[in-house]
């Protein structure tokens, strides 16, 4: 019987740079998250308050044939900047979205250095900005499609609705504030997972920090403001900084007396905090080429 030997041929071919090399990292995390346990219940029950919105946009263009239903001042469902800043800065939402990052981002990081998995990332031509990029992404596509889709969906469905541009002409800022406040809880969401998700190896440790994080910021303002009556102490809640800076985008009076740019500038501070402290653990485990 005829023995071969069997070779190994070099590959000849070139290489070529993708453009998007963080995009499998991004489908990965994508896929993964709408494969846990509860998470496709949690992201569509996020949409219910923008359904609940657009009906309200519907009965304040009908308020005629709705009226015998409303006892109230009809007032309730007018839509101006105010009707926007309650969507945006309502408790359920923020909440939500908290919720959305525990179930679908809390892994993002932890599970590759629980799984040594960064050695292999970064053996392969990938810099360290592209899996950040990537990570962040995944987050980036949950936080936009409930914050940015739905704003754009009220204007929409307004000028449907009422046959005009007059919503337009009298509130011409309002898709910047609508696509500035969406990229600000965005980003703001996006350091606050990465970097807890980033601090520990255990997906459910960080999935409790998310949580607990959030939460007690504000029952620690709660605590404090009833009682010294400060509003300062508002700078210690993550959601009352997010309300006041989505009551400054939509030029709304802000619910606590303080200064918005307090409120900013904690956030932008707490940001670049988070970016370094993650650019480190990051970098603990690179392998350098």
């Amino acid at each position: 019987m005829t023995i071969r030997d069997k070779g190994y041929f070099h590959w000849e071919g070139t290489l070529r740079e993708r453009r998007l090399a963080w995009w499998p990292i991004t489908r990965l995390g994508l896929r993964l998250a709408f494969k846990r346990k509860g998470f496709k219940l949690l992201y569509f029950g996020a949409f219910a308050p923008a359904l609940g919105f657009l009906v309200g946009i519907y009965i304040s263009e009908r308020i005629g044939e709705f009226r015998y239903m409303i006892r109230g001042s009809s007032q309730l469902f007018e839509v101006n900047p105010a009707f926007f800043k309650a969507y945006y800065t309502s408790d359920f939402l923020l909440f939500m979205m908290v919720m959305l990052m525990v179930v679908g981002g809390a892994g993002l990081i932890a599970d590759d250095l629980r799984h040594n998995a960064l050695q292999l990332y970064f053996s392969r031509p990938l810099e360290k900005r592209e899996y950040l990029a990537g990570k962040a992404s995944v987050l980036v596509v949950f936080l936009l499609t409930v914050t940015l889709l739905p704003g754009l969906a009220f204007v929409l469905f307004k000028l449907l609705f009422s046959g005009s541009f007059r919503f337009i002409v009298s509130y011409p800022w309002i898709l910047l504030s609508v696509t500035a406040y969406s990229a600000a809880v965005t980003a703001v969401f996006c350091f606050y997972t990465l970097l807890l998700s980033s601090l520990s190896r255990n997906r459910r440790y960080v999935s409790i920090l998310l949580f607990a994080v959030y939460l007690v910021s504000d029952i620690l303002f709660r605590i404090f403001y009833g009682n010294f009556k400060n509003p300062a102490f508002a700078l210690l809640s993550l959601k009352a900084n997010l309300q006041q800076t989505g009551a400054f985008l939509f030029q709304q009076k802000p619910p606590y007396d303080l200064p918005v740019g307090w409120s900013i500038l904690v956030l932008a501070a707490a940001g670049a905090a988070a970016f370094l402290v993650i650019n480190k653990r990051v970098r603990s485990v690179e392998v350098v080429k």
